[in-house]
């Protein structure tokens, strides 16, 4: 969130600029075309910021649009009943298992230090949402949400909020992932007390805040020291080509704004590909 580019002759021709074509740098993208009477809308949000106020292009989005679509529908009322069921390793496994004795004091103590909670409690997390609960730290600032900005306004305009998965679809990724290679990048946070994810996190940001999506993806690709960049069809890719066909059907219904996470859009499997060699035009809304 897959076919035909008009005919034989220009299928190639059509595929190999598709791919070429290189990305306008913008957050915003119209999708028109392939059957819709009115525009939808795609933006590219990043799940932390120290300022999440929407610009005057998004709003006007938004009024133009008359339901809010985003990665997981955060209004549904049992999620963070899911959200804590997924949070546990499979098989009874825990932190233990995965690493030496030497090497779970190191992470014992930086989640200490950042969380000061004792990693024994934690033990049979996944180790990606350990990591995840030392983010907040790498902004620096009090934490906003795009989505919940994007949320309050649908909210004022009396619109629905769904999603393009379960949450259970999106945790179950963490069980795909392998827990030793999550446990790697937990292990690396700790051996430097998060300096390298603080300055990843400050290129990243750097991407976004230019609206520059295509280096953003970059960035996650040539990161080998990250298993989501080792695992990026299953962060990514199977999850882009699995919203394809849920975002023609809300934009086939009626107008809607989808907000997904920016490393979703641009790249070979990138929702914007995508959705062109689904046969819709899709263009940056600047």
């Amino acid at each position: 969130m897959k076919t035909s580019i008009f005919t034989l002759a220009f299928a190639f021709c059509s595929l190999f600029t598709v791919q070429a074509q290189k990305l306008e740098k913008s957050l915003l993208w119209e999708i028109s075309g392939n059957g819709l009477t009115e525009s939808s809308y795609l933006y590219g949000t990043i799940h932390m910021t120290c300022d999440a106020t929407l610009n005057e292009d998004v709003k006007k989005a938004l009024d133009d649009t008359k339901l809010l679509v985003l990665e997981i529908d955060l209004d549904e009322p049992s999620m963070q009943a899911s959200m804590m069921k997924g949070l546990y390793m499979k098989d009874n496994k825990t932190i233990k298992d995965l690493v030496s004795d030497e090497e779970y004091a190191l992470i014992s103590q930086l989640v200490k230090d950042q969380t000061g909670m004792p990693l024994d409690a934690m033990a049979t997390f996944k180790p990606f949402f350990i990591t995840a609960m030392f983010y907040p730290k790498l902004l620096g600032c009090p934490v906003q949400s795009y989505e919940e900005a994007l949320m309050k306004v649908a909210h004022e305009q009396g619109e629905e909020v769904l999603g393009l998965e379960t949450v259970e679809e999106q945790l179950n990724v963490f069980d795909e992932i392998p827990y030793e290679d999550q446990a790697t990048d937990l292990l690396r946070s700790a051996k430097d007390n998060l300096a390298y994810d603080k300055a990843s996190f400050q290129k990243l940001m750097a991407f976004y805040n230019s609206q520059d999506i295509e280096g953003m993806i970059t960035m996650m690709e040539e990161d080998k020291n990250l298993s989501t960049s080792k695992h990026q069809d299953k962060m990514l890719d199977n999850r882009n080509k699995n919203w394809i066909s849920k975002i023609g059907e809300h934009a086939k219904t009626q107008p809607t704004f989808f907000g997904l996470g920016a490393a979703h859009l641009a790249g070979d499997n990138g929702v914007i590909r995508l959705l062109r060699l689904a046969g819709y035009t899709v263009k940056a809304a600047i």
